[in-house]
């Protein structure tokens, strides 16, 4: 059985930045969850499926295969068998994901696939509901947040840093509305689990976050 973190928190919070730093600093694998449910929005952006059209959501999301693989414990996103790694973090494929991330069909065929990795190897997970719903035995559990203002300005400058255009205004306002998509969906809502730690990251910097989790680790395992 595998040891699992579980981080949790809204959307640009830094949660895929920490997870990976804490996974390398432990050797332990990373899983961004929030990847799969990008890759399930990228198919249905494909298909030119509305994401309010839930039947049609959810007949995709038989059909479509989505795996998790590992390369030199660098985790690659195949969606179909193809590496889709590189096209998931456009705007576009974030919006269509938290929209249909909102069908219990969506969250119970990823959910399945992540508890199963869980099972066979120590990682480091982070979502919207991990502590609560993936890994709800979880020895170490973060909720992992920050003001919208300063998750958009984080959003943004890595953005730019990409050499693509970027709106602040426009960006703080998608995650205003995904964090109240996320907050008040039927299946698994974003919040924060009874037993987890809160870090506010608006005014810390990466090392400080992580090693405040790497801590809480060692504490929790002795």
């Amino acid at each position: 059985m595998g040891y699992s973190i579980a981080i949790d928190g809204p959307a640009g919070a830094g949660k895929s930045t920490i997870a990976k730093k804490v996974a390398k600093e432990l050797a332990f694998i990373y899983v961004d969850t929030g990847a799969m449910y990008r890759a399930m929005g990228l198919y249905c952006l494909r298909e030119q499926i509305r994401p309010e059209d839930e039947a049609a959501v959810c007949r995709a999301v038989k059909d479509v295969d989505i795996q998790i693989v590992y390369r030199d414990k660098e985790q690659s996103v195949l969606l179909n068998k193809e590496d889709v790694t590189g096209l998931l973090r456009t705007e576009e494929v974030g919006s269509m994901a938290s929209a249909i991330s909102i069908y219990p069909d969506v969250r119970r065929k990823l959910v399945a696939l992540q508890q199963e990795l869980a099972k066979k190897v120590d990682v480091v997970m982070d979502g919207r509901d991990i502590g609560t719903c993936v890994l709800p035995d979880a020895p170490v559990k973060i909720y992992l947040t920050a003001g919208s203002a300063e998750r958009a300005k984080r959003r943004c400058q890595e953005l730019r840093s990409q050499g693509r255009e970027a709106d602040i205004r426009e960006i703080e306002a998608d995650i205003i509305a995904r964090d109240e998509r996320d907050m008040n969906r039927e299946a698994s809502p974003l919040r924060k689990a009874q037993d987890a730690v809160e870090i506010d990251s608006s005014h810390m910097g990466i090392e400080e976050v992580a090693e405040q989790v790497i801590q809480l680790y060692k504490e929790r395992r002795g």
